[in-house]
């Protein structure tokens, strides 16, 4: 299959070079990077091991890229709305869009633009970013989980799964509305807390209150994703998460990162709309609802700075 990447930073470098190593037809679309890409490649330093893409299909604009059977959108969720021109020149009838990113209602945005199109969820558990021009750091982890959407969706996310699997990405595919709610647990508790608390998972785990307040935010997230219909997850999932996190390296999330940088935070997608479906299912999350008034907060703060 011939495969696009909207997104070259640490996820879709990350994944889109694995399959590019591993022989797959790979374009990428890339966007301060582009000159620095075509000239010198794409390096990724990897836990797993280090590796260099001498030669990479690397675009500016996607009216000039091919299309492909699959395309990997690895944006942040806040620039959805520009796939509305990104993603036309890249679609068949048949292609399959894997939205790794985060929060809840991302597929339903992206559907409600393209009604036609097959959409999957991508879940990345994985510790990685773009460091420099060119240079992606993966730092730990790399698990993907490949959700419909779309009904119909299921055989092409099947091949993707494969795919990833043959290039030495741990793949599989799972139930949409399970998979996207599991990845809540993680997400919403660490991205804002690194933000409000201006640190890093393994500081925020090392103190026992901040850590027992964490936990009752995932408890809160388990009870909503219940609530909304999610099954084979009970409390056990949380304890295996915080388990998962305090034995991976100090990290900084995504929101974190943002934050840093002084870039718009994805607080719409990983709580706004969760919190919004979990109040309406009789099960709102409090502790969560006050986190994301915090990162409103620091938010707003930051965007009079930005202006």
């Amino acid at each position: 299959m011939v495969y696009s990447v909207i997104g070259t930073g640490g996820i879709g470098g990350y994944y889109g070079g694995c399959l590019a190593r591993a022989g797959k037809e790979v374009h990428f679309l890339l966007h301060k990077d582009y000159e620095f890409v075509r000239g010198h490649g794409l390096q990724v330093n990897s836990w797993r091991g280090n590796f260099h893409l001498d030669r990479v299909n690397a675009y500016k604009d996607s009216a000039d890229m091919p299309a492909s059977d699959v395309v990997i959108v690895a944006l942040k969720s806040i620039n959805n709305p520009l796939l509305k021109d990104l993603l036309p020149p890249l679609l068949k009838p048949d292609t399959l869009v894997l939205l790794i990113e985060n929060g809840i209602g991302v597929e339903a945005q992206v559907q409600a633009m393209f009604p036609q199109t097959l959409l999957a969820a991508g879940l990345a558990f994985i510790c990685t970013a773009k460091t420099g021009p060119g240079v992606i750091d993966h730092q730990d982890f790399g698990k993907l989980t490949i959700a419909p959407y779309t009904p119909g969706a299921e055989p092409a996310a099947a091949k993707v799964a494969c795919d990833f699997a043959d290039a030495g990405v741990k793949a599989a595919t799972a139930e949409y509305l399970e998979a996207r709610w599991k990845k809540q647990i993680w997400n919403m508790p660490f991205n804002g807390m690194t933000v409000a608390l201006n640190t890093s998972t393994d500081a925020l785990l090392a103190d026992p209150s901040i850590a027992a307040l964490i936990r009752e935010q995932m408890l809160e997230v388990i009870a909503a994703a219940r609530a909304l219909g999610v099954k084979n997850i009970d409390e056990s999932f949380a304890d295996q998460m915080l388990e998962t996190t305090a034995g991976m390296k100090p990290y900084a999330p995504s929101m974190k990162l943002d934050y840093d940088f002084g870039r718009p935070m994805e607080i719409g997608a990983i709580y706004t709309e969760a919190l919004r479906q979990a109040r309406e299912a009789g099960c709102p999350m409090p502790r969560l609802e006050m986190l994301e008034a915090q990162l409103r907060f620091i938010e707003g703060r930051q965007s009079r700075k930005r202006s």
